[in-house]
């Protein structure tokens, strides 16, 4: 698989709420703190986004998709100037698809869901994103208009399956759209997300995540890349906001931890198919990155899951 495919595999990212929107008039709903990402398309209509800590607000018109990775709090509104209302007063708590219609509808339609990362280190995706996600370039909007339009039509109709093909349908908007973030290029943003952008560094990752047993060196990564070891050592740290070294470090310890929480195999083995010969070395990288032992995360998992 490709890296994107790896990590988003890896996360298991789950649509747990997957819902309409249709407003009409004058409105304007505040949404709490999450956690995940939420991911909408405008079907018709236009109305304003405004994130905490973002200072600008987005405006956002029919076709355009956008994702919220951070779970701040935010608001959707008509107009800005407006005092919101709490999103709990007009959306049933745990709803299961359908669509909500607010002030009798007809002027602006959403679709949209909430996607839930499992793991404890869900943040190697979402503390490298930004606030926002927009997705606004005509030929983008394209891409994702199928599946907009698919989902909403199975949120109104109502037929059997209905949920889980939405369901489906969410998954493939939320790969869209980060496929389409990064076709726009790093713009100076800093993390594994936007590097997969990068065609040497993307190279580069892309070689980790093929073979994370093998004993890579710099000079390997850099030779991947297509260019000098001192130049890609500084190239990557820059754009992926860690050392080459420390980005494998941490991608063999989630593979591990997956293994650990999801299957029997003993350590040594997980150890020595990650490349580490000794067992202890093995173990005191992962309680580095992990922040626990292979068998107390491997426990812990397990307990969760029972």
């Amino acid at each position: 698989m490709d890296p994107l495919s790896d990590v988003l595999s890896l996360l298991k990212p789950q649509s747990n709420v997957s819902a309409g929107f249709d407003a009409g008039g004058d409105w304007s709903i505040e949404f709490p703190r999450n956690i995940g990402i939420k991911c909408y398309a405008v079907v018709s209509g236009q109305c304003w986004l405004v994130v905490e800590g973002v200072p600008e607000p987005v405006h956002l018109t029919a076709g355009d998709c956008f994702l919220l990775p951070g779970g701040r709090p935010f608001r959707m509104t008509s107009d800005i100037s407006l005092t919101p209302v709490g999103a709990h007063t007009i959306f049933p708590p745990a709803r299961a698809g359908g669509v909500v219609t607010y002030n009798g509808g007809g002027d602006v339609f959403l679709v949209g869901s909430r996607f839930v990362l499992s793991g404890r280190h869900a943040d190697i995706l979402l503390k490298m994103m930004p606030p926002i996600i927009h997705i606004r370039r005509e030929e983008d909007k394209s891409a994702l208009r199928w599946s907009v339009e698919r989902m909403m039509q199975e949120l109104s109709e109502g037929q059997p399956g209905g949920f889980l093909v939405a369901q489906h349908l969410s998954q493939m908007m939320l790969v869209q759209a980060l496929r389409l973030h990064m076709a726009e290029g790093p713009n100076g943003g800093v993390g594994w997300l936007f590097a997969l952008a990068d065609k040497q560094m993307g190279a580069a990752i892309g070689a980790m995540h093929e073979d994370p047993a093998h004993r890579w060196t710099l000079q390997e990564l850099a030779e991947r890349a297509g260019m000098s070891r001192s130049n890609f050592a500084l190239k990557f740290k820059e754009m992926v906001g860690t050392s080459a070294m420390e980005y494998l470090t941490r991608w063999r310890m989630l593979l591990a931890g997956e293994r650990l929480a999801n299957s029997s195999e003993h350590t040594s083995v997980i150890a020595l198919s990650l490349g580490y010969v000794s067992e202890s070395a093995f173990s005191t990288a992962f309680k580095r990155v992990m922040g626990a032992s292979p068998r107390q995360y491997g426990r812990d998992r397990s307990a969760v899951a029972a």
